[in-house]
């Protein structure tokens, strides 16, 4: 059954063709910004990745990168092909090519889909790799002094001021570690004493916050130390009053910012998406339109154009086939061969 019949006057053929060139170059354009996007979008996960657990999110800058970068080529050649259509002595030249192309083509047109679908569907990933990655960051804040972790107080430090942030779930999280170096502890003083002895595991544990927890917008002087004891402060009701440290937690305001970079970049490539489609189409309508002039002098003439030959199942099977018959050769060479046969030269 053919699909989406259409006809083409000579007039119409020549339209398809200048509008084809013209599409082509706007989608290399905007595989170059598909690219760039996933540039931008690697070097922001990059730049926190010491908060962060795994590296899985970041496969969806890596394949924008490749989409991007694989338009590039598409569509140059079908700029190239919509550019010889206007002459039909040019065209039959591309006729052995345009199978493999369309191929390559649909698969990094259904991966730049992918690619979309992936930036709004790796936000539990993101947060899961997020939990782990500042749960070490807060506990290792206080080895400033130890290889590999000098950076991470300074790094957690920048976080909490650059996202306004504090602990990993809220303020809280800082509670539950020492995050004060025992070098700039005094232990012949009977708080610090006191302290260590209560805890099971030996650490100084305070109810209080690094001092990049601190809201500026606060008019009052900022509070790091018993956060939650009233009679330590004067006027002071941590249930009822609003706190001068920052109150969200790094996890959720960095889910908010990636997630928020990752859906804007993913709606600007669906656009991206659906211009290399039109692309794809027209070059499909033009390449069929084409080839019912094989074998007339009249290049003139009106020719019927389609999108595809047969059903959609009956296309995809068509396309796999060499790829499913080549597999199995191969399984059968590899099944083939064991142990005990030798090959004799």
């Amino acid at each position: 059954m053919v699909l989406m019949k259409m006809k083409f006057p000579f007039q119409k053929r020549v339209k398809l063709a200048q509008g084809l060139w013209l599409l082509s170059w706007c989608a290399t354009v905007a595989g170059a910004i598909t690219f760039t996007l996933g540039c931008i979008l690697k070097t922001e996960l990059r730049r926190r990745g010491e908060v962060m657990d795994n590296t899985d999110i970041h496969i969806v800058p890596n394949t924008l990168m490749i989409v991007g970068l694989a338009s590039l080529g598409i569509n140059y050649f079908a700029g190239k092909i919509g550019q010889d259509a206007l002459d039909a002595g040019k065209f039959p030249r591309w006729k052995s090519l345009l199978k493999p192309y369309f191929a390559i083509s649909s698969f990094f047109t259904v991966l730049m889909l992918l690619a979309v679908i992936m930036s709004y569907a790796m936000k539990g990933s993101l947060e899961s790799s997020l939990k782990v990655g500042l749960r070490n960051g807060i506990r290792f804040y206080k080895d400033t002094d130890t290889p590999g972790r000098c950076f991470q107080k300074q790094n957690i430090d920048r976080l909490q001021m650059e996202f306004q942030c504090c602990g990993n779930n809220d303020f809280r999280d800082w509670f539950e570690v020492q995050w004060i170096s025992n070098r700039y502890l005094d232990f012949s003083t009977k708080e610090v004493k006191d302290r260590i002895k209560s805890n099971v595991d030996g650490r100084y544990l305070v109810d209080g916050v690094p001092f990049s927890c601190c809201n500026p917008s606060s008019p009052r002087p900022c509070i790091q130390y018993h956060l939650m004891n009233n009679s330590a402060h004067y006027n002071y009701d941590y249930q009822t009053e609003e706190l001068n440290i920052f109150i969200r937690g790094c996890r959720e305001a960095l889910v908010n910012y990636y997630m928020g970079l990752m859906n804007t970049i993913g709606a600007g490539v669906l656009s991206v998406f659906l211009l290399q489609a039109s692309v794809l189409v027209s070059l499909r309508f033009l390449q069929t339109a084409m080839e019912a002039l094989a074998g007339n002098e009249n290049t003139e003439i009106e020719t019927e154009g389609y999108l595809l030959e047969k059903g959609l199942k009956e296309t995809i099977m068509e396309y796999l086939d060499p790829v499913l018959r080549f597999l199995l050769l191969k399984n059968q060479v590899q099944e083939g061969e064991g142990p005990d046969n030798t090959v004799n030269i």
